[in-house]
């Protein structure tokens, strides 16, 4: 049984932002699209349509993909607020092992869904920025970013143990020299965190992936961790939303705490919340399909090997049942649709 109570997470604000002269937002990614994806059919009986990267990003192993999340994730009562002139997503990636970690850190790819005749994206670098020897100076963010939320004006990256990372993607700055963006002009710098807390006793909570649940008069950010069958480490938790801020509703003392807890699944990659029924993401192992599960926590039923090798986090368009995914094993990468209705029963 899992006490939401004894787990929680504390708000650290960043300092303000220094190179605000720079600051382009993200309609200058959007702008400077680099990259040309192909439209192509993904392995699975779940998988919709769905679209590859580049070759170079299809087989590089100093970066993984893992975290997926829609431009059309607005803070406010309802998707309507906001009408954006084309689709887009953000998904993150990973540096992969121990010196991809450290130099590389973390990054997003921004990606026009609806560029013609197949998709574009451009690649932003997550940062921290800080002095050395009284220079400014650009940091790595070495987190796994295993999911990802757009909320408001912020995005949401998920920390594993750390808790959460916060970004604002009107804050991406463009740099004079690729060198320094380690291979990409734009970067996207840090403006605070969520450190995740647990009670004395408690097994800290490992935040794999994130999403987005709405609900008439609440939203929530929906939160999970990996771990693998008889680890234990397979909790999920909702956070409320403060619809005025963009930000989880905290306490005078700038702690947020989750409104419910529950077991999910092992393996577990990515979860949403569409109309309160659940959709989960999990691995097999490489080479191996992926499974959704879909229902309530406690009464998840399992759609066996219906997605492709490694499946990750998942993201729902607003006002719908299609979820968009992504799988992260060099040479079989792929970003696809997954139409919730069907295997949700509602049609």
């Amino acid at each position: 049984m899992i006490d939401p109570a004894a787990l929680r997470l504390v708000h650290r604000p960043g300092r303000p932002l220094r190179a605000r002269p720079r600051r382009v937002g993200l309609e200058d990614v959007l702008a400077r699209l680099d990259r040309t994806g192909a439209w192509t059919d993904a392995p699975g009986e779940a998988a919709g349509r769905a679209f590859r990267w580049d070759a170079r990003d299809v087989e590089t192993s100093w970066w993984y993909p893992q975290g997926v999340t829609a431009r059309l994730d607005p803070a406010g009562p309802s998707a309507k607020d906001t009408s954006p002139e084309r689709r887009v997503l953000l998904t993150s990636w990973y540096g992969h092992g121990g010196l991809g970690h450290v130099l590389l850190g973390s990054r997003i790819s921004v990606v026009d869904l609806d560029a013609e005749p197949v998709p574009r994206y451009g690649h932003v670098r997550l940062v921290q920025e800080r002095r050395v020897l009284g220079v400014p100076a650009l940091r790595s963010v070495p987190v796994h970013a295993g999911g990802l939320a757009w909320y408001g004006d912020h995005l949401f990256v998920a920390a594993s143990g750390g808790g959460l990372r916060i970004f604002r993607p009107a804050d991406v700055q463009r740099l004079r020299s690729r060198l320094r963006g380690r291979g990409t002009r734009h970067v996207l710098p840090q403006v605070g965190a969520y450190e995740a807390r647990a009670d004395a006793g408690v097994r800290g909570m490992v935040y794999s992936f994130i999403s987005l649940e709405r609900g008439p008069d609440t939203d929530h950010l929906v939160a999970g961790e990996y771990g693998r069958q008889g680890s234990g480490r397979h909790r999920l938790l909702r956070f409320p939303l403060d619809r005025s801020t963009g930000l989880l509703k905290v306490d005078a003392e700038g702690v947020a705490r989750p409104v419910e807890g529950a077991d999910g699944v092992p393996r577990m990659q990515g979860a949403t919340i569409v109309d309160g029924t659940w959709f989960v993401t999990a691995s097999s192992g490489e080479g191996n399909p992926g499974d959704l599960w879909v229902g309530r926590p406690g009464a998840l039923q399992r759609h066996r090997s219906v997605l492709p090798t490694g499946p990750e986090d998942l993201t729902s368009w607003p006002g719908t049942r299609d979820l968009w995914t992504l799988t992260e094993w060099p040479g079989r990468r792929w970003v696809l649709r997954l139409d919730g209705a069907r295997w949700s029963g509602h049609r």
